[in-house]
């Protein structure tokens, strides 16, 4: 019954949400059920198979975080050493941040680096990306890819293999897991699945091809299945719940990964967040895990290490969030409390926008624009009209794409605490800092 049950959950949301393909895999008292759904390609026919590794974008985080705390088991890295006691480039490129940045900063957001990877040449290719820091390292939290670049080039250095040859050598093959990455020109071991825009208005279905620079690769280029990542959750379980460390990284190091950096404060996407890994709240206590958007695929991670129990949904579609929420939902009205983040109850009380929060913000190269004109808050990213805010007390906001008009995102402005006035923007987990004022739109 448990079985009928999780199914026909799972191909509605996935039929409700026009997603073409999906993988889910639930791991409950002890026992692992798996579920595939639609097609690898929209259109071709060819199923989503439970071995198909679907790119997983940002969950990719959580194995390079879990391959670093490996390093720290064995005495290779110090969470809180300087960076640039192994990457003696970086005091070149950046020598003020030498001495403050740590390893534990950059798995935990907490860096202030900038959200985006610069591409760039040289020996040392991301120098670039550290020339515009949008805060101190420490100072809170900002999501960045660049971080876990950074975090992939400290793991080339340490083990004097690339990133993948670590993350496979030293990580994936020990745990059983094959997967496959987005960049480079290693053989597939396995189908990767299509990514796919999906209008539900419009009623249309897009492949798209994914789209990440090399150096990237880091901070999203695994292609992985749902029932791997389960069995990457499996880590941090007890052993009378199924867990499975492997022998590679040491209790107190996963613990590491689950305890809550107290700088970070990820509004918006999570409701804390450790080494690798976010925390949600669920009906007992946390859940922790990792979502991960690629072009066209939505994948969704979260563990409970309490109770044993672990969800992981894949799907090829940029429509697989709302799959996931109504998943969440769903499940959680049948007694699975799945740990999710609500920063927004729908119970809060829209204001008008005081008008200090128009302006320009900036988060490396990207620029957020806040137009005000009237009643009605639009978001300009790097000049073109992104969003629709619509703000409520305590500055918070939520956020509908004008494109495809989905809903679902939150956001904040935030004040300096020495004038009071609105000086950033956290949005997406990245916080831009105000550039100039920008004029109100009579």
């Amino acid at each position: 019954m448990v079985v009928d049950y999780l199914r026909g959950t799972f191909e509605r949301a996935a039929l409700d949400n026009g997603v073409p393909g999906a993988q889910l895999a639930v791991r409950h008292g002890g026992e692992t059920w798996e579920f595939e759904f639609g097609e690898e390609r929209h259109g071709t026919g060819r199923p989503l198979s439970r071995d198909a590794k679907v790119p997983v974008g940002s969950i990719t985080k959580t194995f390079t975080a879990t391959l670093l705390l490996l390093l720290v088991s064995d005495g290779d890295v110090e969470l809180d050493e300087p960076v640039a006691e192994y990457l003696p480039d970086l005091r070149r490129a950046r020598p003020d941040l030498a001495e403050e940045l740590t390893t534990r900063h950059l798995l935990s957001h907490t860096g202030g680096l900038a959200a985006e990877v610069v591409p760039a040449e040289g020996r040392f290719p991301l120098a670039a990306s550290l020339l515009d820091t949008p805060q101190r390292p420490g100072a809170g939290f900002s999501y960045s890819n660049v971080g876990y670049a950074l975090a992939g080039h400290l793991v080339e250095v340490v083990t004097g293999m690339t990133w993948w040859e670590a993350v496979q050598t030293v990580l994936l093959k020990p745990m059983g897991v094959t997967a496959a990455s987005v960049v480079g020109a290693d053989p597939v071991p396995a189908p990767i699945a299509t990514g796919h825009a999906v209008n539900r208005s419009l009623r249309r279905v897009r492949p798209v091809e994914q789209a990440l620079e090399p150096v990237e690769a880091p901070a999203g280029a695994l292609a992985v299945s749902a029932a791997d990542l389960v069995e990457l959750a499996r880590m941090h379980l007890r052993p009378e719940h199924g867990g499975t460390d492997h022998g590679l990284v040491d209790a107190d190091d996963l613990a590491e990964m689950r305890r809550l950096v107290p700088a970070a404060e990820p509004f918006g996407l999570a409701d804390g967040w450790g080494l690798g890994l976010a925390a949600f709240r669920g009906g007992h206590g946390d859940w922790f895990g990792h979502d991960g958007t690629a072009d066209g695929t939505s994948c969704h991670l979260r563990f409970d290490p309490t109770s044993g129990t672990v969800v992981a949904l894949t799907a090829n579609a940029n429509t697989g969030a709302a799959m996931w929420r109504q998943l969440v939902a769903e499940l959680r009205a049948a007694g699975l409390e799945i740990g999710e983040h609500t920063a927004l109850t729908g119970a809060e009380r829209r204001v008008r926008a005081p008008r200090d929060c128009a302006g320009t913000y900036v988060n490396g190269d990207t620029a957020y624009s806040v137009v005000l004109r009237d009643d009605d808050v639009q978001l300009v990213v790097d000049g073109e009209p992104a969003a629709r805010l619509t703000v409520y007390d305590g500055l918070v906001f939520s956020v509908t794409d004008l494109a495809g008009g989905e809903a679902g995102h939150a956001g904040r402005f935030l004040r300096d605490p020495r004038s009071g006035l609105v000086d950033r923007v956290q949005i997406g987990g990245r916080v831009a800092g105000r550039r100039q004022r920008a004029r109100e739109v009579a």
